[in-house]
């Protein structure tokens, strides 16, 4: 691979990397997709989360026999058995879906702070794939447009909660089933479109560290 000669292209290179590109899509798409089948089909729990696991353990196994990264599909097995746990000690259906609320939550604040204080969050996953994980903030470029990238990803999580949370306390189990699929991979994919044409139209250029220092 070339190296990068605009800030644009950098973080695109980075990002597709530390998001797993279309493989970690699908791997986050189906286990939602598998407990909406099991929960309309049969209305049971125990099936619906059952599908979900076992979906994700063929993703898994996939994974293993093409020599492939673990890391997303170890990390949705991960979080559809929480979701699981949560669900089965509380016997309510709807529970499935609080760990990820929460999540979207946490997430929310999280990337809020990291804007406020221009320590945007998308930067580290540029930094976590480069010998020096925070060079990235010595060049302006790469930090105003790692603000955008953030609050495009924010904009994702807030609707999720927006959307859910409601849903979740009137315990409507097949809408949140419905929702968690529909504002999954559709609302991921609509960001990476957004996101890619901010990173193509952009030629903004790569600052040399020496220059950035000497300008701040």
């Amino acid at each position: 691979m070339s190296a990068p000669a605009t800030v644009e292209e950098l973080v695109r290179q980075r990002l597709s990397a530390a998001l797993g590109g279309w493989r970690g899509v699908v791997d986050s798409a189906v286990a939602p997709l598998a407990f909406l089948v099991g929960w309309l089909t049969t209305r049971d729990l125990l099936v619906s989360v059952g599908a979900s696991i076992a979906v994700m353990l063929v993703a898994l196994v996939v994974r293993v026999v093409r020599r492939e990264t673990l890391q997303f599909a170890v990390g949705g097995i991960l979080v559809t058995a929480v979701a699981a746990l949560v669900a089965s000690r509380t016997g309510r259906a709807q529970d499935v879906f609080l760990p990820g609320i929460l999540l979207n939550l946490a997430l929310s604040v999280v990337f809020v702070v990291s804007m406020v204080t221009r320590w945007p969050v998308v930067g580290f996953l540029v930094g976590a794939v480069t010998e020096e994980p925070t060079a990235w903030r010595r060049d302006r470029g790469i930090v105003s447009l790692c603000q955008k990238l953030t609050a495009l990803l924010l904009a994702g999580y807030l609707v999720r909660v927006a959307v859910q949370l409601p849903l979740y306390l009137a315990g409507n189990t097949t809408a949140l089933a419905v929702t968690k699929l529909a504002l999954g991979w559709p609302l991921l994919l609509l960001g990476v479109v957004v996101a890619g044409v901010m990173l193509l139209k952009g030629r903004t250029p790569l600052q040399a560290p020496h220059a950035a220092a000497a300008e701040e």
